[in-house]
């Protein structure tokens, strides 16, 4: 599914970057655009962010 219309922005190719480093909204935008164009996608790339690093509940 689109993220980021405006950069044509998967929710896959955002979650590659963050799986490569990406910490912050911003720097998703450097590595793949996403977040860049209109800003409407970016509550949603911070909540990716949020759900993609925060800590597992499996031990």
């Amino acid at each position: 599914m689109y993220v980021c219309i405006c950069a044509a922005v998967s929710d896959t190719q955002v979650r590659a970057c963050i799986r490569n480093g990406a910490r912050t909204v911003e720097e998703i935008g450097e590595r793949c655009q996403a977040g860049t164009g209109c800003g409407t996608c970016l509550d949603h790339l911070d909540g990716m962010l949020e759900q993609d690093l925060a800590p597992s509940n499996a031990a």
